[in-house]
């Protein structure tokens, strides 16, 4: 599993690119997610990996909470992954309230089910990593002309291929009566503002 992680940061990270960090951090998290499914508890967990070598380690996680605040607010205690400052002072004696401790466990054998939700977690981040970086790269030239290809024409709107994985809506308000699209047209209008998946 060590290699392969290695394997699939590198491939990953070459083909969306997007940064090695990024994938690292989404594996971790994967992994953390599969330790507590495997656990079966309100436990948290976190696992970190090895930029160089690939290996990794597993940890469950505390955090320094006030139980009185807790309860005023009516939020749940949870035991599992929340000690109080007193408790916590048992096991490290400088600890302070939003402190997180932590132990060492046992990194689980990630099986074929761990390693599909990790690959899940992973494509899902890449995929936010890209409409993040499609934003950006349209937020300069927002009230300038854009073109592009007509890709899709429903009732309400046009959607039009910008290039790069981005898409423009043109809606229905915006459209010009009698004004006939077809898929395939090339198309140039001015570019408004970014959604939250396409521009």
């Amino acid at each position: 599993m060590n290699k392969e992680i290695l394997l699939v940061a590198e491939s990953v990270s070459l083909e969306k690119g997007v940064s090695k960090e990024v994938i690292f951090e989404e594996i971790e998290l994967a992994l953390a997610i599969a330790t507590k499914r495997r656990y079966g508890e309100n436990a948290e967990f976190r696992v970190a990996i090895d930029r160089e070598s690939g290996e990794y380690e597993t940890f469950r996680t505390w955090e320094v909470v006030e139980f009185e605040k807790l309860e005023e607010m009516e939020e749940e205690i949870n035991r599992d992954a929340q000690y109080s400052l007193e408790e916590a002072q048992i096991i490290k004696a400088a600890a302070a309230l939003g402190d997180v401790l932590e132990e060492s466990v046992e990194s689980i054998d990630f099986g074929r089910i761990a390693a599909q939700a990790a690959k899940q977690v992973i494509v899902q981040k890449v995929r936010d990593a890209e409409r993040a970086q499609i934003v950006e790269a349209y937020l300069p030239i927002i009230n300038e002309l854009v073109s592009g290809t007509v890709k899709k024409i429903n009732r309400d709107n046009v959607i039009v291929d910008l290039g790069n994985n981005a898409e423009g809506i043109l809606i229905k308000e915006a459209l010009i009566p009698r004004e006939v699209f077809r898929v395939g047209d090339r198309f140039t209008n001015l570019l408004s503002r970014p959604l939250n998946r396409e521009i």
